[in-house]
C-alpha cells in the first residue's frame, strides 16, 4: 500500500496518475468527453459522463502499472471548480447538466445582485465577485428552470455539489456528502472567515442549507470507495479544487510565493498566508489550503482563455496542426507588427470582470498573417498575467519581489515562458514535474495515508527545470503593455 492514486477530473478530460512513495508518476489515464453548448455562452457537462470517464481512469492507470486496490494507500481527487451539480440523494442522478465554470447565464441575476447592492455583503463573507463564474448562482438558476427543483429540495431529497462532492458521493456509494475548504470557497455560499457556510448568503440567493456538503480539510477522510469499482476498498484522503491542488503541488507554502497555471485559462494565486487580503483591485481573495483545521489564504485572479487561445487557432482559424506548434510559428511573426488579441472569447475575468466583452484584433495590417496571429495569441496570455501580477502587488504588501513558479500545458513551450518573463519583467520558473495539479492531490492524501512526507519535507522535493529571465528592455516592454491596455478599453467599449 505505497502508492497514491490521484483524480484530475478537469474541463475537458479525466485523467487518473498513479505515484509511487518516491512521488514519481508510474502511470496515467486520460479520457475526454463532450463539451456541451446549448445556447452562446452556456457550457454543461453531462455529469454520468464525467462519472464514466473517471472510472475508466482509475480503472485504466491501475491496469497500466499492474497494480490493484490493494496497493493503494489512498486517493486524491482534484477538480475543475465552480463547475454546479445537483443530484437525487436516492439515486445519484443529476437533475440537471453540470453547470460549468465557464458558463455565462447567470450574468443577468448576478447584475440585479449588484444593483440591489449586494456585491459588498457577499465579497466580504466570501471573498469573491459577483460574476457568473462562481457556483451559487447556477444553484439558483437550476432551481429557477427545471420543474420542482425548489420543492424537492426543501424536502431534502436533493443535494448539491461541485465535481469533487459528486464524485465522492458515488465513489462511496451515497455515504459521503462532503467536500473540501477549497472547493467550498468558490461558490459564493462560503464564508472564508468562519470556515463554514453562510446561512445570510444562502438565503440572499434562496439555496436551502439542507442541499450543502460538509466542508473538510484538504488531507481528511473523505470515506472509502465501494469496494465493486475498483476491486477493493480504498480510503479518500485528499481533496482540493484545482488550482490550489497546483499551489501545493508547487510548494507554494510560505506568503509571497506565486504559482500560475496554464491550461484552458490561466489561474495565479499568491500566498498571502493566515489572513485573508481584502483586494482593493478586484482579485478574490480565497482559501488556498486547509489542514488540522487551519486555514491560509490567497489572491487569486482568473484569466478565462489561455490555451484555449492556442485551441482557437488549431480549430478555428486552422493556422496550426497542435498546440505545441503555436511557439513555432509566433517566433516567425514580423517585429515590425504590433498586432494585439483580446481574447475575451467568452468575457474577460480579472481584473476586468466583464462577462459581455468579447474578443478583438487590433493592429492589422495587409501583412499579417498566421505567424503574427499566433504572437498575439500567446502574447495575450502574458498581458493578462501582468495585468494579474500588477493587481495582486499592490494588494499585497509582503516586500520581496515575487518569482512566479509556473505549470499547466502552455508551460512547456520555451518560446512563451520566455516571452512571458520580457513581459512581466520578472523570473519564471519551470518545475521538473508538471503534474504539479494531480501532484497536490497526491500529496494531500499520501500525507494524510503516512506515506509521504510532510510539509516541509515536500517543498524541499520541489525541483527546478528552467528559469526564465526578462531578456526584454524597459522602454520595449511598458510600450507594448500600454497599447495591451488601449485595446482592453477599446475591447470593452465595443
Amino acid at each position: 500500500m505505497s502508492h497514491i492514486l490521484s483524480i484530475d477530473q478537469g474541463t475537458t478530460s479525466t485523467r487518473a496518475i498513479l505515484f509511487d512513495r518516491g512521488m514519481r508518476v508510474v502511470a496515467i489515464a486520460q479520457q475526454e468527453f463532450t463539451q456541451h453548448y446549448p445556447q452562446a455562452g452556456w457550457v454543461e457537462h453531462d455529469p454520468e459522463e464525467i462519472w464514466r470517464t473517471t472510472v475508466a481512469v482509475c480503472r485504466g492507470a491501475l491496469d497500466k502499472a499492474g497494480l490493484s486496490a490493494a496497493d493503494l494507500a489512498g486517493i486524491g481527487i482534484t477538480n475543475q471548480r465552480e463547475t454546479t451539480v445537483v443530484w437525487d440523494r436516492a439515486t445519484g442522478k443529476a437533475i440537471h447538466n453540470a453547470i460549468v465554470w465557464q458558463d455565462r447565464r447567470t450574468a443577468r441575476l448576478c447584475e440585479t445582485l449588484r444593483r440591489e447592492g449586494h456585491e459588498a455583503q457577499i465579497t466580504a463573507r466570501t471573498g469573491l465577485l459577483l460574476d457568473p463564474y462562481f457556483s451559487g448562482t447556477k444553484v439558483r438558476w437550476i432551481f429557477d428552470n427545471v420543474p420542482d427543483a425548489r420543492e424537492r429540495a426543501g424536502r431534502g431529497e436533493l443535494a448539491f455539489g461541485t465535481i469533487d462532492s459528486f464524485l465522492i458521493w458515488r465513489l462511496t456509494g451515497g455515504k459521503v456528502h462532503a467536500t473540501d475548504a477549497t472547493n467550498a470557497a468558490r461558490t459564493l455560499l462560503f464564508d472564508i472567515h468562519s470556515g463554514a457556510w453562510s446561512e445570510e448568503i444562502c438565503g440572499l440567493l434562496d439555496v436551502p442549507m439542507s442541499l450543502l456538503p460538509e466542508v473538510r480539510n484538504c488531507s481528511a477522510d473523505f470515506g472509502t470507495t465501494d469496494p465493486a469499482l475498483l476491486g477493493g476498498a480504498v480510503p479518500i484522503l485528499g481533496v482540493a479544487g484545482d488550482q490550489q491542488a497546483a499551489t501545493i503541488g508547487q510548494a507554494c507554502f510560505a506568503p509571497g510565493m506565486m504559482k500560475s497555471t496554464y491550461g484552458t485559462g490561466c489561474f495565479a494565486l499568491l500566498n498571502t498566508g493566515e489572513t485573508p487580503v481584502a483586494s482593493k483591485n478586484r482579485m478574490l481573495t480565497t482559501v488556498a489550503y486547509q489542514l488540522d483545521g487551519k486555514r491560509t489564504y490567497a489572491l487569486e485572479g482568473s484569466i478565462f482563455v489561455a490555451g484555449a487561445a492556442v485551441q482557437w487557432l488549431r480549430d478555428g482559424l486552422g493556422i496550426i496542426d497542435s498546440a505545441a506548434q503555436s511557439g513555432e510559428l509566433a517566433q516567425q511573426a514580423d517585429p515590425a507588427q504590433d498586432v494585439i488579441l483580446v481574447p475575451a472569447f467568452t468575457g474577460l475575468g480579472a481584473p476586468y470582470w466583464n462577462p459581455d466583452c468579447r474578443g478583438a484584433m487590433f493592429g492589422l495590417t495587409r501583412n499579417s498573417g498566421p505567424a503574427e496571429f499566433a504572437r498575439a495569441a500567446l502574447e495575450s496570455v502574458g498581458f493578462q498575467t501582468r495585468d494579474l501580477l500588477g493587481a495582486m502587488q499592490a494588494d499585497w504588501s509582503g516586500g520581496a519581489e515575487v518569482v512566479l513558479r509556473v505549470d499547466g500545458g502552455m508551460s512547456a513551450s520555451d518560446w512563451t515562458m520566455q516571452r512571458l518573463s520580457d513581459l512581466l519583467g520578472a523570473p519564471v520558473d519551470r518545475p521538473v514535474m508538471q503534474e504539479t495539479t494531480a501532484l497536490g492531490a497526491a500529496w494531500l492524501a499520501g500525507m494524510k495515508a503516512g506515506v509521504y512526507p510532510d510539509m516541509d519535507g515536500f517543498a524541499q522535493t520541489w525541483a527546478l527545470d528552467r528559469r526564465f529571465t526578462p531578456g526584454m528592455g524597459a522602454g520595449e516592454r511598458e510600450a507594448r503593455y500600454a497599447r495591451w491596455q488601449r485595446a482592453v478599453q477599446a475591447a470593452m467599449a465595443f
